[in-house]
């Protein structure tokens, strides 16, 4: 049976778990790993913390590991394990060779070296070095604390070379786990952005999305802000602040998810953001599209087989409990989390918010389509819109054939440089 989590672009766990204070964090996070491959599943949960034996009880870990060689093919070997820090938690990343593509597995523990996250993300491969003779530099910094303060996220601001200041973009990710360069599958649409929109003379700043960078940060009470919407305003911050950086134009631009909040982000920037660019930004509810997206993967073949349909029910009926139960949970996330999603209305906070808004969209996109293009044609009438549709771009910007699959994340393209000229357009013409 296929898998079939499109909106979320990352699939991500998070479980907790308790060890002897003795043992190194690599031994740690081996042990767990080794726990999930011998099938214990009822001896990982066993050592959870309370709060995580009732979030990820065995039935659902066993769920959502046993997934991965569904999606991937046959389980192969590690990789070497690496460590870090932040505030106190020691990460290990371990990457996971599975027979049709990696994931990295993160392991985060906390000061009393319990396991206090566990995340399963595709494995980036290293981004491209900018070339010595390149038309920008790249500097990396920390984003100011945001209003909930938490530590800032690192970051990469990229700016042209030769005499500013320049207009900036702060790039807001799509749904789930990303890091700075958005990457998904061997693609990295952000970081071209970037150096796209650097050779075109406008600076952008990209950074790690906290449910990437600071998985710890989060709890059922977190809410869309927390995720997405307090960093980003601190990335307008960062930006109105930087001596480079024109701070009369500086602009969000939106992917996906992001898109949907840009118009938040610009009321909480407090007038510091001179204009939104919504890509393959969604305009419905969005737990519409996610059944939608569901339905249309299972039915690329032509047909629906009966533990499709059966995952298509259960989905349903998931979404049904977590728009009326804050508690009831769907992809790992609570109720209330949804219902904060589903009251944002993107198109009237991009109207409201009185700024100049561009909005690109693919035509070979099957997470967002062309009911959600309609409805912010419908909403956003006048001088201030702009739209530009590309009939072979996917969700991601990139150009292909065919219908979009989700197996087209996984070949390496780069976001088409027509849009790229159109963005570059379109702030040059605020100036």
């Amino acid at each position: 049976m296929k898998r079939m989590q499109a909106w979320l672009a990352a699939a991500a766990m998070m479980v907790s778990a308790t060890a002897s204070a003795t043992d190194a964090p690599t031994t740690l996070a081996t042990r767990l790993l080794d726990q999930l491959d011998a099938g214990q599943y009822a001896a990982a949960e066993a050592s959870f913390s309370p709060q995580m034996k009732t979030a990820v009880p065995a039935d659902k870990l066993k769920a959502v590991w046993e997934s991965l060689p569904a999606q991937l093919g046959a389980a192969g070997s590690r990789g070497e394990a690496t460590t870090s820090e932040a505030d106190g938690f020691r990460i290990v990343a371990v990457p996971l060779h599975y027979a049709h593509g990696d994931v990295l597995a993160r392991v985060v523990l906390d000061r009393d070296d319990r396991i206090a996250g566990f995340m399963v993300q595709p494995a980036p491969p290293p981004p491209p070095v900018a070339p010595a003779d390149a038309p920008f530099t790249e500097q990396d910094l920390t984003l100011p604390a945001p209003t909930s303060g938490k530590p800032g996220l690192p970051g990469t601001l990229t700016v042209p070379k030769g005499q500013g200041p320049f207009p900036a973009v702060v790039l807001v990710h799509g749904s789930g786990p990303q890091d700075r360069n958005e990457t998904i599958g061997t693609n990295r649409p952000f970081l071209d952005i970037a150096r796209g929109l650097a050779a075109h003379g406008i600076a952008t700043l990209r950074y790690d999305k906290r449910t990437q960078a600071r998985p710890q940060d989060f709890t059922n009470e977190s809410s869309i802000d927390d995720e997405t919407t307090n960093d980003a305003v601190a990335a307008v911050a960062a930006l109105v602040g930087n001596p480079h950086i024109d701070r009369r134009h500086v602009y969000v631009l939106g992917h996906s998810q992001g898109g949907l909040l840009a118009g938040r982000i610009a009321r909480n920037s407090h007038g510091e953001v001179a204009g939104l660019i919504l890509l393959a930004a969604p305009a419905r509810p969005i737990l519409d599209l996610l059944g939608e997206q569901n339905r249309y993967l299972a039915n690329l073949d032509g047909s629906i087989s009966a533990a499709e349909q059966a995952h298509l029910d259960a989905l349903d009926a998931a979404i049904t409990k977590v728009r009326h139960d804050p508690e009831a949970r769907l992809l790992e996330l609570p109720g209330r989390y949804w219902q904060q999603l589903e009251k944002v209305d993107p198109v009237a906070d991009a109207r409201d918010s009185q700024l100049p808004v561009l909005l690109l969209q693919g035509g070979r996109d099957f997470q967002v389509v062309d009911a959600d293009w309609q409805r912010w044609q419908q909403g956003l009438q006048g001088p201030r819109y702009r739209f530009h549709r590309y009939p072979a771009l996917n969700h991601l910007g990139i150009a292909g054939e065919g219908k979009g699959t989700l197996d087209e994340y996984q070949k390496p393209g780069h976001v088409d440089a027509t849009l790229l000229d159109d963005i570059a357009n379109w702030v040059k013409e605020r100036q």
